[in-house]
């Protein structure tokens, strides 16, 4: 009776050290969340920020997990320097004020196996709303030059500016935006 009771605890100890969360740290290098609106109906712009960070946490067997990303305002990037200044200015991202925009998930869902979306907030300016992102592709393998576990995803979502009071010149300006982040992360 002692041996199987030994048995079971062993199994136990074993089955829960095999569904562990692992932590994952964002690769800024490889990580960029982008923007995307209408300007005037003549084109879509698509401009991104250049400095993320973060981790993403992630029990597969489970199917649980989370994320926390913050990325550095200061570092929009729509390829032109001016426009990169207006976009930091007070009626847009405001980033004397508010330097960064925060996401941190509520919860990860799964569609069998394949991560599908996670529903978090999202903090701009100061307002924290919820936002899901729509994960569109995810992967977790050895990263064959790191040597080391890692995860990717992109993931999708669209909000409303003036919800986040960046509104100005909307309707004129697209006012709504669609959000996409491709981030890699490498285990810590």
């Amino acid at each position: 009776m002692k041996k199987i009771l030994a048995l079971l605890i062993a199994a136990g100890v074993s089955l829960s050290a095999a569904a562990a969360p692992e932590t994952y740290v964002i690769d800024g290098t490889h990580t960029f969340p982008r923007f995307e609106y209408s300007h005037f109906g003549f084109s879509t712009q698509l401009s991104r920020f250049d400095t993320t960070t973060g981790k993403i946490v992630i029990d597969k067997a489970a199917k649980t997990g989370s994320v926390d990303v913050t990325i550095d305002a200061k570092s929009v990037n729509t390829g032109y320097a001016t426009f990169n200044n207006h976009i930091q200015g007070a009626d847009f991202l405001d980033t004397a004020k508010y330097p960064t925009i925060t996401y941190k998930s509520t919860k990860l869902n799964f569609n069998g196996d394949a991560l599908a979306s996670v529903d978090g907030n999202l903090t701009i300016k100061g307002v924290t709303k919820p936002v899901t992102l729509t994960v569109t592709s995810f992967k977790c393998m050895p990263h064959p030059m790191l040597k080391k576990e890692a995860c990717g995803a992109n993931a999708v979502a669209k909000i409303l500016r003036s919800d986040f009071n960046a509104g100005k010149y909307a309707p004129n300006v697209g006012d709504e935006v669609t959000l996409t982040f491709a981030v890699e992360s490498i285990k810590e």
